[in-house]
């Protein structure tokens, strides 16, 4: 049985910096009071159509492709994590196999929203080490503001989330002590409605109801978040899937290299980083350049932990990530 190892890594995120005084002209808000409540100075969106879901997960593929030393055509397997696909369906797994050009390979897509990557990661993991596979690529790419409500009514929601896309190839690594050491998957679905998309969807509403309706009050399209409540839970399944992941290897907190979060909030981020007793040198946080991009935050942020060099050979470095579904997980790296 083989280990896999995460051997490549990329992001892209849109030249379109949305900042909070320009959030604040469209809708009754303030820098003080985003900055207060998520700690985000600014977000990317994208303005032009040829930025996409799809596209952008290409850009971050490519770098992390040319960064692991392989050929495009030496991946055996696709994993996309998104929450907004550029189509209903198909996904956007097999348009990155088509945009790259790489040959007929499996592409699988990952609808676990912000737990997105760490799930994506997870699956790699499993194929690469069960032999299946030897290099797998795994995107987590998100368009939100196409689909926020920009006003002040989902003004709760729409300043938080940005777009960008992150990538990492993992690659067959033979050293059973180098690479991804374990990964650790929780769901909780009593609580799905607490952050979700309700419309247009099979269950409820779809765009024949909402066009027959015709009504400018309804928000079933537009995400909804009971933001306390998710908060809460959030720092609690956090701290849980860390400890759950060291114990599993006999490791504790005082072992962190370098912690990355799903950038959801920096308050929640601060509130892990208390807990365990880490170092501002042992958490790495970008939100406030980027705000929320879901399943594409954590490899965004572990790219940029990577280029700034605070990640390298031997560290112990772990992500965790907590979302709508509710879903959560780690990953335990030894890099």
């Amino acid at each position: 049985m083989y280990n896999s190892k995460i051997t490549g890594l990329g992001y892209y995120v849109p030249d379109h910096i949305v900042t909070n005084d320009d959030l604040s002209k469209v809708m009754e808000t303030s820098d003080e009071w985003i900055q207060e409540r998520t700690g985000i100075k600014e977000r990317r969106h994208v303005n032009t159509e040829e930025d996409t879901t799809t596209s952008m997960g290409v850009a971050a593929a490519k770098i992390a492709i040319e960064r692991a030393g392989i050929d495009k055509d030496d991946i055996d397997f696709i994993v996309f994590a998104t929450l907004s696909p550029d189509y209903y369906f198909p996904g956007p797994g097999v348009l990155v196999q088509r945009d790259l050009g790489i040959k007929t390979v499996g592409a699988l897509d990952v609808r676990n929203q912000c737990s997105g990557f760490v799930y994506g990661i997870s699956v790699a993991d499993q194929y690469i080490k069960s032999g299946m596979y030897k290099n797998v690529l795994v995107i987590g790419s998100e368009v939100h503001s196409r689909g926020l409500d920009m006003t002040t009514r989902g003004r709760g929601v729409s300043v938080i989330f940005g777009d960008g896309a992150g990538a990492a190839v993992l690659s067959r690594e033979e050293d059973p002590s180098k690479g991804i050491l374990s990964t650790h998957l929780h769901s909780e679905g009593q609580h799905a409605e607490e952050l979700s998309l309700i419309a247009p969807g099979m269950g409820k509403r779809w765009v024949t109801d909402i066009i027959d309706d015709n009504d400018p009050n309804d928000e079933s399209y537009f995400p909804y978040m009971n933001g306390q409540f998710v908060f809460k839970n959030a720092v609690v399944r956090f701290s849980e899937v860390i400890i759950e992941g060291l114990q599993k290897n006999g490791l504790q907190a005082s072992d962190i290299n370098m912690l990355v979060p799903h950038q959801a909030n920096l308050r929640i981020s601060q509130f892990v980083q208390k807990k365990f007793g880490l170092t501002n040198d042992q958490v790495f946080n970008n939100i406030m350049k980027y705000g929320n991009t879901t399943a594409a935050s954590i490899p965004i942020a572990l790219t940029e932990a990577w280029e700034a060099g605070k990640v390298n050979e031997g560290d112990l470095v772990v992500l965790a990530a907590f979302g709508s579904g509710f879903t959560w997980g780690s990953v335990i790296i030894k890099w």
